[in-house]
């Protein structure tokens, strides 16, 4: 697996994989069921999860020792605690993948949803529901798709008028449009953005292209 920085955002990582890149095309596939993409999205989500805890603050260069002698490697660290937060609903897919990973961490919800009936579509907030040690956590912001990126900036808004700071929030995501990438390199460009894949645009409806259409949806078998 390596993984590669994006032209569209100085602090953002796809990953690459042929594990990643074959699951990712089953998801994109139409023909594709709601059971099946439930399987794979859950494979791949955890694979995008272990991506993201590796690169998290606190996983440092380091030494251990082998039954036969001692390596170099990465090794986990003490610092803050981890909060992963989801933008409802698909949030909540990518949440699930990261919390079996890694029994413990905290969670919160944020519900922002597109108002449909305006051009720009702006992000609205619904709900949030954050833990008490938020200010003190290290967050992991989750969302699969990031199109406009109005839903991410919504959310980024929310954490710190709850009082965390930029520095301390990591955007992990499937899919981006470069258009999204940009506009989070606009306002926050220090922000680490790890995804999966960025695509090649949004169409007139503000959907990615190629895209793989509702992550919820196909889901949740909802469409």
């Amino acid at each position: 697996m390596t993984s590669s920085p994006s032209p569209h955002h100085p602090a953002c990582t796809v990953i690459n994989s042929r594990a990643a890149t074959f699951l990712l095309t089953r998801l994109r596939d139409k023909a594709t069921t709601t059971r099946d993409f439930q399987m794979v999205g859950d494979r791949l989500m955890r694979i995008l999860g272990e991506e993201a805890l590796a690169r998290l603050p606190t996983v440092v260069p380091g030494m251990v020792e082998t039954p036969c002698g001692s390596t170099k490697g990465l090794v986990a660290s003490e610092g803050p605690p981890v909060c992963v937060v989801s933008i409802v609903r698909s949030g909540d897919i990518l949440q699930e993948a990261v919390r079996t990973l890694q029994p413990g961490v905290s969670v919160g919800k944020i519900l922002i949803q597109r108002d449909e009936s305006k051009a720009d579509k702006p992000a609205v907030l619904y709900y949030k529901k954050l833990p008490p040690n938020i200010t003190e956590s290290f967050v992991m912001l989750v969302d699969p798709m990031l199109a406009t990126a109005g839903s991410a900036l919504r959310a980024i808004r929310v954490l710190e008028d709850s009082g965390v700071e930029a520095k301390n929030i990591l955007f992990l995501n499937l899919v981006c449009a470069p258009e999204g990438l940009r506009a989070m390199a606009e306002q926050y460009p220090h922000i680490q953005i790890i995804t999966g894949a960025v695509d090649s645009h949004l169409d007139e409806h503000k959907y990615i292209v190629p895209g793989l259409g509702d992550y919820g949806d196909r889901y949740y078998g909802t469409t």
